[in-house]
């Protein structure tokens, strides 16, 4: 079989190559056609803070969704994050077990020790009792190894199916924990039914 019967893009592209050379205006099409095909998703940039318009996880590309300012009693600048989803995944799917990232870049300086208590109201909001005793263990894994931030440190959450959640600390991996229930709960402190900051979710999930 060949290229071109394998990529419907290149043989539009070819047989438009044959006539134009007899209409401009075909000509112009074809230039119109090149250049969509070679224009790649753009990073975002919010509060001078840029995310790449993609990310591997695994063996899978995943694109930028949407990136949002998180604003502190609506006042105060905290942090701009950036939410990675598969193409075709809506949503209401953002928490299956399916790849994402979540990149923190912060613009206020925070003690390693306080990520734990932002995060347990709105874990305890949005799990039974249950669930979060299930959780502890693997909550407490992960707690330990947050470390203190300062204005333009980024922390990356990363889940990959079959392997866990990661956390990195500017690029450096500092623990990963398993479970697709453990992602789902800790993805849920920014995107479940009671997250962190409803219009952050809002914004991270529309999309751009």
């Amino acid at each position: 079989m060949s290229n071109f019967s394998k990529n419907p893009i290149a043989t539009v592209i070819f047989r438009l190559r044959v006539v134009a050379m007899h209409t401009p205006l075909i000509a112009l099409l074809l230039c119109v056609l090149l250049s969509i095909h070679v224009v790649p998703t753009q990073a975002m940039t919010v509060e001078s803070v840029t995310f790449a318009d993609q990310v591997d996880i695994g063996e899978t590309t995943v694109p930028l969704h949407n990136v949002a300012l998180l604003r502190y009693l609506k006042f105060f600048k905290a942090y701009v994050a950036a939410l990675y989803l598969p193409e075709g995944v809506s949503p209401q799917e953002a928490l299956d077990d399916v790849p994402k990232r979540l990149e923190i870049s912060y613009l206020v300086a925070i003690r390693g020790e306080d990520f734990d208590k932002g995060a347990a109201p709105v874990l305890k909001r949005n799990l039974t009792a249950a669930e979060l005793s299930r959780l502890q263990d693997r909550l407490d894994r992960l707690n330990a190894t947050y470390q203190d931030v300062r204005p333009g440190d980024r922390y990356a959450l990363t889940y990959l199916p079959g392997r866990g959640t990661e956390l990195a600390l500017n690029g450096s991996p500092l623990v990963t924990i398993e479970g697709a229930d453990f992602a789902a709960a800790y993805f849920g402190i920014w995107l479940g039914q009671e997250p962190i900051d409803a219009e952050l979710k809002r914004a991270l999930l529309k999309g751009r």
